[in-house]
């Protein structure tokens, strides 16, 4: 390939070549009509060198780039092919385990000597198999955001996040927590924003469903909302432990369980799914948080 822009770019060169000879023949022709001056065949020979180092730059250049595009499209390739092999080991972990659950809870329903142990195997069986449920569900809200379009309608914040609310307390999730939900009244409420309703539920029941996962009763979980000129902003505070540092870019990877995470119930796709969510609203997400002391997380969703 490389010989090809070669001889390419040494075209113009071999016409200023072709066309030097050709005056220098003239002007040695005895006929004087004829007679063309010598200069003419430089200024060709001179103009084809020209044409040839800037054709060469050119290539150069065009092959610099496309050298640097592929680079970056190889190494978007290896990401996007790590990324799916830590997924696919993610998922095959959050797989086995109630799998194992169910299998052992099967045997003990089969063999439970006495009925309240194979009550206690019955339970266990649909608490997994619940799990795998939601497991699945959750997988196929996240592909079909990946592949689906958006088809916004006006959505009241105020009434989106009453409900949320009121769903987790229905659930008994917020239990011995103090729940605070502060919503502007004054001096005029918070505007409508273009989305789908379904959707921003589930994103914000999920962070706020997070929040209490990982908050201890005496706890308080806070869901705030406000204006910030072209943006809605969301954010459900906590006062639980926080997630430490080398955490805080791993937790917004599907089905990823960090160490304060460990025996927590959920699917491990709540955070990757909200940030899809919000996302496909063209908004944005992200995390503050203090080891210690608690997390924040924040949305922030444009009203038009």
């Amino acid at each position: 390939m490389r010989w090809h822009r070669l001889a390419l770019a040494l075209i113009p060169l071999a016409v200023g070549l072709v066309l030097s000879t050709l005056t220098l023949y003239v002007a040695a022709l005895p006929n004087p009509i004829l007679y063309v001056r010598v200069d003419i065949g430089s200024l060709a020979l001179i103009a084809g060198l020209l044409l040839s180092l800037l054709v060469g730059i050119g290539l150069a250049i065009w092959e610099g780039q496309a050298y640097r595009c592929q680079q970056r499209v190889d190494e978007a390739c290896a990401q996007t092919i790590e990324e799916r092999r830590r997924f696919l080991q993610r998922l095959d972990h959050e797989l086995k385990n109630p799998l194992t659950a169910i299998r052992a809870g099967l045997a003990n329903l089969v063999n439970g000597s006495t009925p309240t142990a194979q009550q206690e195997a019955a339970t266990t069986v649909d608490m997994q198999a619940l799990r795998l449920s939601h497991l699945t569900a959750d997988l196929r809200k996240l592909a079909e955001l990946e592949t689906g379009s958006l088809e916004p309608a006006p959505v009241d914040v105020a009434q989106l996040l009453e409900e949320s609310m009121a769903l987790t307390q229905e659930q008994g999730g917020a239990d011995e927590r103090h729940l605070i939900l502060a919503i502007p009244q004054a001096p005029w409420p918070l505007p409508e924003i273009p989305g789908d309703w379904d959707l921003l539920f589930l994103a914000t029941y999920n962070l706020l469903d997070n929040a209490l996962k990982f908050t201890r009763p005496g706890d308080t979980v806070e869901v705030r909302a406000s204006e910030d000129r072209t943006h809605i902003v969301i954010e459900v505070a906590d006062t639980g432990p926080g997630i430490p540092e080398d955490e805080m870019e791993c937790v917004w990877e599907e089905l990823y369980r960090g160490k304060g995470a460990r025996g927590v119930p959920g699917s491990g796709l709540g955070l990757a799914l909200t940030r899809a969510i919000v996302e496909h609203h063209r908004g944005e997400i992200r995390l503050r948080s203090r080891p210690g002391q608690g997390t924040i997380a924040t949305m922030r969703l444009p009203t038009t």
